[in-house]
């Protein structure tokens, strides 16, 4: 919706003498102000701004939804932010009273914090007051204390480009921007209102949300906040597991994952996030082609990124950037001279997963992550394209489900730059994704199952339930995969024939 300018900023600017118009903080100011004009603010806040002003409070606009609105208004592609968070000088019991009636829904789990939660009109709103916080330097909980000013609020919160905040209950919105935010947004730069060194003393994962924001906005960190990145980073380990997963992850899903990756293992945050990745660094690929297989791995998962169909897919990214963990603890030094890394998928499968379940990442996710690492190597075997329609039933009964990521994860994984190799890779994979839609029009391919279920086994043979149905079950799977489907006469004789020698 459409406002007014605002009339002034929280910035103290040394005016230039009247009639100049050259003052580069005027102008500063002049585009400011323009952008915050432009900002559009939804109906829900300035109905809620509205409630603040008739009890006599102030209400901002503030943090990442400011941020996201400023680079909207410049013309910057951005994420949608989603909900809408909003800092007060009223207390929280006086914000209860305020959205009382008026909201939707209300929740108050953050209280203690000053924080109150709400619905109104499909959308989430959290009003948080004022905070002056202190902490202990051991721990990541604050001593909870309640702040008086705007300013006093914004010097706690974490970069600058998130210290920014716009005045709803005044004539005319007022943009506040005491630490620069507004020119760090311009320059992509990201950087403290306080020093790094605090501000990663009170929350250490903020270190590894500059990462996370690299990743998200493209943004390049302040060579303060690199250095003192660089020398806390073993402060990590106060963050629970649960939180650092949960920055990690909108990292990967980032539209520039590898730089904020990058960060991570240029700084040693990586040893407290996923160790393994700056360990191949030390590595080189069994082609020696590659600088290492740490640059490899970030390369893979760039193509697979460029691959993917229906918006970020964490499984992919995930289990690109690790599908080749498994190299270092398989290195070896064949008499040739040449640098082997046999069976590195299934070591690397098992290193995957104890690391995914260290971060407490689902279990199912979990699961896909490591079969795509498990299998990702498995096409290597189609060589010229000899395999049998078996191997090929075998390839996707393994994939099940996961068949499309394998698919992209397998091509993503061809890096080499001999044009004649890599080509010749993407037509031998054509001709395996070829052999399985025929076999498609053929059979049931993506729910194969043996010709006899485990009732018919126990009717025909005269078992009861157990280890004996079992057994047959898998050798008529397998029997299922070397041949193809058979009828009903032919599988019965099959199981009889396999009975008599086997139960």
């Amino acid at each position: 919706m459409s406002s007014s300018s605002p009339s002034s900023t929280a910035r103290q600017v040394t005016r230039p003498p009247a009639g100049s118009a050259s003052d580069p903080d005027e102008l500063q100011r002049a585009q400011e102000n323009a952008v915050v004009a432009l900002l559009d603010v939804p109906a829900v806040a300035d109905e809620l701004a509205a409630r603040f002003a008739a009890r006599g409070h102030l209400l901002y606009l503030v943090g990442g939804s400011v941020r996201d609105a400023v680079l909207r208004g410049t013309g910057a592609s951005t994420r949608d932010s989603g909900d809408l968070d909003f800092t007060t000088d009223a207390r929280p019991e006086q914000i209860l009273a305020i959205v009382r009636g008026w909201a939707e829904a209300v929740w108050d789990t953050g209280i203690a914090f000053g924080t109150v939660g709400l619905r109104r009109d499909g959308q989430t709103l959290e009003v948080t007051t004022f905070r002056a916080d202190t902490y202990d330097g051991t721990s990541r909980n604050p001593e909870v204390r309640f702040g008086d000013t705007v300013e006093g609020d914004l010097v706690r919160r974490d970069f600058t480009v998130n210290a920014m905040a716009v005045e709803l209950t005044g004539p005319q919105r007022r943009f506040v921007d005491p630490h620069g935010g507004f020119a760090a947004l311009a320059q992509g730069v990201l950087d403290t209102p306080d020093t790094p060194e605090r501000s990663f003393s009170d929350d250490p994962l903020r270190m590894l949300r500059a990462a996370r924001f690299v990743s998200q906005l493209g943004f390049s960190p302040a060579a303060r906040v690199t250095t003192a990145m660089t020398a806390m980073a073993d402060e990590l380990t106060r963050i629970t597991a649960e939180r650092v997963q949960a920055e990690f992850t909108k990292l990967m899903l980032g539209e520039h994952p590898r730089r904020g990756l990058e960060l991570l293992c240029d700084t040693g945050l990586a040893r407290h996030v996923v160790p393994e990745v700056p360990a191949m660094q030390l590595e080189t690929d069994e082609h020696m082609q590659h600088k290492d297989v740490y640059t490899h791995s970030l390369v893979v998962m760039e193509q697979a990124i460029e691959r993917e169909t229906d918006g970020p897919d964490l499984t992919l990214r995930l289990a690109a950037l690790l599908h080749d963990i498994g190299k270092p603890a398989t290195r070896r030094k064949e008499p040739d001279g040449r640098v082997s890394f046999h069976h590195h998928e299934v070591v690397g499968a098992k290193m995957a997963r104890k690391r995914l379940r260290a971060l407490k990442y689902p279990k199912a996710l979990v699961d896909d992550v490591c079969q795509l690492v498990y299998l990702h190597l498995r096409f290597h075997g189609y060589g010229k394209g000899e395999w049998t329609d078996s191997a090929v039933r075998r390839y996707v009964a393994d994939a099940g489900p996961l068949l499309e990521r394998l698919h992209q994860l397998v091509r993503s994984d061809c890096t080499t730059r001999n044009r004649r190799r890599a080509a010749a890779l993407q037509r031998n994979y054509d001709g395996l994704e070829n052999r399985i839609a025929e076999l498609r029009k053929q059979e049931e391919l993506d729910a194969i199952r043996p010709d006899l279920d485990g009732n018919r086994i126990m009717e025909l043979l005269g078992i009861p339930p157990g280890p004996a149905v079992g057994k047959a079950y898998r050798h008529m799977l397998a029997l299922r995969m070397e041949q193809g489907p058979m009828d009903a006469e032919q599988a019965e004789a099959a199981l009889r024939a396999w009975a008599a020698e086997n139960l």
